[in-house]
């Protein structure tokens, strides 16, 4: 039961949230069944099919619909007299400003991303207003609390980083799952059915052709007049059994890795049509309202199973003929979409014929659809979990009850018996470039890199600035605005181009770049270090960011699944996890340390808990950083 001033603190309160989706439902529920009175909610996504099994506060009919506008009618039929404002748009557009953030006592996130997160973590400090951040992968779950000057900010500690993979890796010796999945959706699909002026690495010339003058024919390019069948085919034999023998032919390749075997379409498919996972019934989907499927078209009825190399034959061609017979406009703008039925058929069954080439085991679709869509499968209930405690932590900043903040966890296996593990807040860190305006140091190679090279590499990939200003003592070199008269404009185009040592006011060694984001109200000041050689592998970009926090990304392993950095078998997630998005690091730097609660502390009880004796071993929880028991650290339970 809430005191009388956790009440008055409540119906006093005006909140933003950020994010209508998992997390966001329960949130606003709870927020309103709670007593709070005035909250503005912003999200741009509309409602997805795939959205219903978790986000309960919206229904069949209101697919495609604005997810901010139906949280909001929803809870208005249950709580009439509440004040809820929507936003069906951007958190980065330019109207939330710092001044919007201003007029809020507390800001409450559910996003699923890491850009949108770091940038109103920016408006918060900026604004001075209080933070309560969140995030769920599958059982896991957190929610952590962020006050200027009281606790760290979001960016203070390493975030993780999707996984990237080299396309040698991708196109010429894979040995994981991933790598095919990689290789089926970011080549060939979009090879297919993409932008086809965009470069891409998986056309490979026949020897003819490459030795001739004559301007290559792109293999990937439907004939004139040919038939969708025989189209299907001779793409399936180039990229499954020619590109392989191509690569066979490299005999320095395959001395230290097993040989992959070229897969044809008349090796893959009998004459005579196989009885397909017990089901080989040809139905007609084109008068189905169901989405178009080539499982379906084909009888196909199981996406758990695992299916054989003929299934993933045919049901690749039978793909692939839909695409053109049903949804040719469409082709040459597509991009894959987890929600797209067909691109994740297409996707799925390219990627098990390239694993059985090289050796790798099988997948069915639904283990294919998580792997190609970065997804951990949502839980509800986490959400729900996660969403009251973001809400208990938001009254506790409401009344400025500092000493009460808690990080709380949500575990997927009992620690002590606890599957919600409270932990005091962390300082902020003084290294911290976001909340500490501590320099950043970069080496690049200042005669070779140019200006578009640093702003595009460092200043938004990196330092998630949106609208960046750059200069250089009182030398602008670079500005992005809509209130920038044409000279100036054409001043910062022909910058942009420009090598960095030979900009108006040449950025050599020793120099000190100022950056700022004038939306974001951050500025930045970065050492360059001139640096002649970078390693193409380990150091991709050709410049090496020093002092900013972020953590390496890794693979997954095969056996003990990695979400977040974190195994679901560890004890204590002690790094971000996103609503429905799975994100994979490796290691996390390590960190100072914390107490862990052995119980949630109660806000009106000030009796002391007393110490458990340092001696006993099991007293002790140890929180795993990134995974890895190098960063191990113990926390007192106290």
């Amino acid at each position: 039961m809430a005191t009388s001033q956790q009440l008055e603190a409540i119906k006093g309160a005006k909140v933003l949230m950020v994010g209508a989706g998992g997390i966001g439902c329960e949130l606003l529920k709870s927020l309103a069944l709670s007593g709070f009175t005035d909250v503005h909610i912003i999200d741009m996504d509309t409602i997805e099919v795939s959205n219903l099994n978790r986000q309960f506060l919206f229904r069949q009919s209101h697919v495609g619909q604005s997810k901010a506008r139906i949280a909001r009618d929803s809870v208005l039929r249950f709580r009439p007299n509440m004040s809820i404002t929507p936003y069906h748009a951007n958190v980065k557009d330019p109207d939330f400003n710092v001044e919007f953030f201003k007029q809020f006592n507390v800001v409450l996130n559910g996003l699923d991303n890491l850009d949108a997160r770091r940038h109103v973590n920016r408006l918060c400090l900026a604004a001075d207003v209080p933070l309560v951040e969140s995030g769920t992968t599958g059982f896991l779950g957190q929610v952590t609390v962020h006050v200027k000057g009281k606790t760290e900010c979001y960016e203070c500690r390493p975030k993780p980083a999707p996984k990237t993979y080299p396309v040698c890796t991708i196109t010429s010796t894979p040995s994981k799952f991933v790598h095919c999945i990689v290789w089926a959706k970011d080549l060939l699909f979009a090879k297919l059915f993409g932008d086809k002026t965009q470069e891409n690495d998986l056309n490979v010339r026949s020897g003819a052709a490459a030795s001739s003058s004559e301007q290559p024919e792109d293999v990937f390019e439907r004939k004139k007049g040919e038939d969708v069948h025989e189209y299907g085919r001779r793409i399936y034999d180039h990229v499954f059994g020619y590109n392989i023998e191509l690569a066979l032919s490299n005999e320095e390749t395959w001395k230290n890795r097993q040989r992959p075997r070229p897969i044809y379409s008349k090796d893959a498919l009998p004459d005579q049509p196989a009885k397909l996972n017990g089901n080989f019934e040809l139905s007609n989907s084109s008068d189905d309202p169901l989405p178009l499927s080539a499982m379906a078209a084909l009888g196909m009825k199981n996406p758990q199973e695992v299916w054989s190399l003929s299934e993933n034959s045919r049901i690749f061609l039978e793909a692939l003929k839909l695409f053109f017979e049903k949804r040719e406009k469409d082709i040459g703008n597509l991009s894959f979409d987890k929600d797209d039925q067909l691109a994740v058929e297409f996707v799925t069954t390219a990627a098990n014929i390239r694993a059985s080439s090289f050796g790798i085991p099988l997948h069915s679709l639904f283990e294919a659809k998580g792997v190609a869509g970065n997804i951990v499968h949502a839980v509800a209930t986490t959400n729900a979990i996660i969403a009251g405690l973001m809400v208990l932590e938001a009254i506790k900043v409401l009344q400025n009850d500092a000493k009460n903040y808690r990080m709380t966890y949500c575990l997927e296996h009992p620690s002590r018996k606890m599957l919600l593990m409270p932990v005091e807040p962390f300082e902020p860190d003084k290294a911290c470039y976001v909340c500490s305006e501590t320099p950043l140091t970069l080496e690049i190679n200042t005669e070779k890199s140019t200006l578009r090279d640093f702003v595009e590499k460092i200043v938004k990939a990196k330092l998630g600035m949106n609208l960046p200003l750059v200069m250089n003592r009182s030398a602008l070199l670079y500005e992005v605005g809509d209130d920038l008269d044409e000279d100036m404009v054409a001043n910062y185009a022909a910058n942009i181009e420009k090598v960095l040592c030979e900009l108006p006011a040449p950025v050599t060694n020793g120099t000190i770049v100022m950056v700022e984001d004038l939306q974001q109200e951050m500025t930045c000041n970065i050492n360059i270090k001139h640096r002649e050689e970078f390693d193409e592998e380990k150091e991709p970009d050709g410049m090496l960011l020093l002092g900013w926090n972020q953590a390496p990304p890794t693979e997954k392993d095969n056996n003990n699944h990695v979400i977040n950095g974190v195994s679901t078998s560890a004890e204590l997630p002690s790094v971000e996890v996103v609503d429905d998005v799975d994100m994979e690091i490796s290691e996390v730097a390590p960190v100072k340390k914390r107490k862990v609660l052995d119980t949630p502390v109660d806000t009106n009880n000030k009796k002391k808990v007393e110490e458990v004796n340092d001696d006993d071993e099991d007293d002790d929880v140890i929180m795993l950083e990134g995974n890895n028991p190098e960063y191990g650290k113990k926390r007192k339970l106290i």
